[in-house]
């Protein structure tokens, strides 16, 4: 089987308002059991983005990183699993804690931060999301679609506001 080809679009987000509303525009987009793999440093702007996807997910929770219990479900009209690798060293820890389900779930949708940490357990149908910092609140935002997003989805998240 082919793998879908990977469509790529970069842009920059100005404010945490900004990379909160990019991760509203990804949350209405994405379908029921896909998978967002976050990439980049501390302070990129990764749960900011998630912030805004719980926000279209349509819970009242309060979004936080959630490094120290690695795992935070969010159940609104949709379900979010947000997942934090940062503490973890090796991929076989991820197996170890049976989080591998959650990278395919029956339903809802699953993001992980850190996702460079279980690279190989990761499936081949994701939204890659690479974060970079500039100066003050400016983020450089690239997303590459690996089949999972729908035709069209490049205009939407282009047009943010």
């Amino acid at each position: 089987m082919d793998a879908a080809p990977v469509e790529r679009v970069r842009l920059v987000t100005r404010s945490a308002s900004e990379t909160q509303a990019l991760g509203r525009a990804l949350m209405e987009l994405l379908p029921e059991g896909a998978l967002v793999a976050l990439y980049g440093d501390l302070g990129t702007g990764k749960t900011c983005l998630v912030r805004g996807m719980a926000e279209a997910a349509g819970t009242a929770a309060h979004v936080t990183s959630p490094t120290f219990t690695l795992v935070h479900e969010y159940r609104g009209a949709r379900t979010l699993y947000h997942l934090d690798l940062y503490r973890l060293t090796a991929p076989d820890q991820v197996l170890h804690l049976g989080y591998e389900d959650l990278f395919e779930p029956a339903e809802g949708v699953c993001v992980v931060e850190w996702a460079e940490r279980a690279d190989a357990l990761l499936p081949p149908r994701r939204v890659d999301i690479r974060l970079s910092h500039e100066k003050g609140d400016v983020r450089r935002i690239e997303i590459e679609n690996r089949g999972v997003l729908p035709a069209g989805w490049e205009r939407r998240v282009a047009t943010i506001d």
